[in-house]
């Protein structure tokens, strides 16, 4: 059995009915909550693989409004002692799923200007959001595999919230069917 996992209820609404061989969970938006939620479901029961599909803002004008597999996550929202950003005083500065795609930065802010991207761009990633590193930290923790789709919802630029609630909803479609060719359900 496979555990599908998203943060927000919006981003599974073309996953109905639900697919066979996944069970589904929804963890709330942040790293705290999805650090939680997935660490009781893991805990709970046991599952083959981990399989998060969620949106994402992009930060590097190449990637299109698709959807990427993710291979690497970092946090852009933490400091070491020293001040430098996106490295963390007692977690690794990435996690890696061992596959090949692109990386994502996390952060517990929805990050919507120009200035935000600014400080971000610099750290390696393509895209943002608030939960994957999480995700795939926790995953780590129970030897669980785990892979990433994200599907581009915005530009991560000003007014990109609204970008964000108009484009979810075929951000979902398009992560149903690439799941749906990812694992011919």
């Amino acid at each position: 059995m496979r555990l599908l996992v998203a943060a927000l209820e919006s981003e599974l609404v073309a996953f109905e009915p639900e697919l066979p061989g996944f069970a589904r969970l929804v963890t709330g938006p942040g790293k705290l909550q999805a650090t939680y939620a997935l660490t009781r479901a893991l805990d709970a029961e046991s599952y083959d693989e981990i399989v998060v599909v969620g949106t994402a803002g992009a930060i590097d004008a190449r990637l299109e409004a698709s959807v990427y597999e993710i291979s690497t996550a970092i946090q852009h929202d933490v400091t070491d002692i020293d001040g430098i950003v996106g490295q963390h005083v007692s977690l690794p500065s990435h996690v890696e799923v061992g596959r090949d795609g692109v990386t994502i930065a996390t952060g517990d802010h929805f990050v919507d200007d120009a200035e935000a991207v600014a400080v971000i761009r610099p750290l390696g990633a393509g895209l943002v959001d608030m939960e994957t590193y999480a995700y795939i930290w926790v995953a780590q923790r129970f030897g669980v595999p785990i892979r990433v789709f994200k599907a581009v919802s915005d530009r991560a630029q000003d007014g990109a919230i609204t970008d964000w609630h108009a484009a979810v909803t075929a951000c979902s479609h398009q992560l149903r069917d690439h799941v749906r060719d990812e694992y011919g359900v």
